[in-house]
């Protein structure tokens, strides 16, 4: 769950419309999605092994500190706290709180307020200890799959295929084929930049490898088997887009999960994918705060942080 709700945020019910309009095909986007998928497999068995060898509390941290000593360690610690994991807790706290006033019909005005309380609520959520933000994290996990299940349900079963109608016409024939091959690669380039981003997080639950039960067993599996089901998830969606906006209707749509869910359901559609988006992002927040404070420990131990927080 951890792994799971560590890589799907808010990414695949927006980016598959970057991909689609960066690619020439239904086929290279979906084949754009499978590199990224092996990509994130790659890392995926790359840290289990790391997590394996080391597991501590901490993870990137301390395995740079163990390869390439303290300083490099050091910086990497107080970059999360100053900018990665504080940016992304600011970032997602008011896409959840976007979605969740959109949602209840109050004002935008209110977007900062509702942002904040989030925040302060799964701090101390958290603060209580790791088993009620386990919990809080199990069950924002399956409300999120829910909402992609849904989703995809919905554009396999329930849509007429249009994707026909939507490919883009044939390029001319290049006798020596080095412009379609350095064309193809220079689109699928441009589209992994937004897929690898939109698979990227797996890599956070080695920070809490220490309070894992049986670590060396457990983390390598669960890494492995979370990105290869997230793997499938994001694919099986992007088949239900494909199927039912097209490749060009993807590429122009800024809200594509949505966009699917009002053709097939109507209004009722769109309300309950925008549900699944603030559960999403809530179950995200929830665990960028949850695995974060372990690096500060890390390095408070280490004698590079607040002495208190070791």
């Amino acid at each position: 769950m951890a792994v799971i709700g560590g890589i799907i945020g808010g990414g695949i019910f927006r980016t598959p419309a970057a991909v689609a309009e960066r690619v020439g095909s239904p086929e290279l986007a979906l084949a754009a999605w499978i590199v990224g998928g092996a990509i994130a497999l790659i890392g995926a068995f790359c840290f289990g092994e790391l997590g394996r060898r080391c597991p501590r509390a901490g993870g990137g941290y301390v395995y740079l500190r163990e390869t390439w000593g303290p300083l490099p360690a050091f910086l990497y610690g107080w970059a999360l706290l100053l900018v990665i994991a504080t940016g992304a807790i600011a970032a997602v706290a008011v896409t959840f709180a976007n979605y969740a006033l959109a949602l209840a019909g109050f004002s935008a005005r209110l977007t900062v307020p509702v942002a904040i309380g989030a925040i302060a609520l799964l701090s101390g959520i958290n603060y209580v200890g790791v088993k009620p933000a386990a919990v809080t994290q199990n069950v924002f996990t399956l409300l999120k799959l829910a909402a992609l299940a849904a989703l995809i349900v919905a554009g396999l079963a329930l849509a007429v295929p249009v994707t026909a109608l939507h490919r883009p016409p044939p390029p001319s024939p290049d006798p020596r084929g080095v412009v379609g091959v350095v064309g193809v690669a220079v689109a699928l380039g441009a589209a992994l930049v937004p897929i690898l981003f939109t698979y990227g997080g797996w890599q956070q639950t080695n920070f809490i490898a220490e309070e894992i039960l049986e670590p060396k067993r457990n983390l390598p599996r669960a890494l492995v088997l979370g990105v290869a089901g997230v793997v499938v998830v994001y694919l099986l969606a992007n088949v239900a887009y494909l199927r039912v906006l097209g490749l060009a209707g993807l590429a122009r749509s800024t809200a594509p999960a949505a966009d699917v869910m009002r053709a097939l359901l109507g209004p009722a559609g769109g309300t309950l994918i925008a549900a699944g988006i603030t559960a999403s992002t809530f179950g995200f927040l929830n665990l960028v705060i949850l695995v974060t404070p372990r690096v500060l420990q890390a390095m408070a131990a280490d004698g590079g942080c607040f002495p208190r927080l070791a």
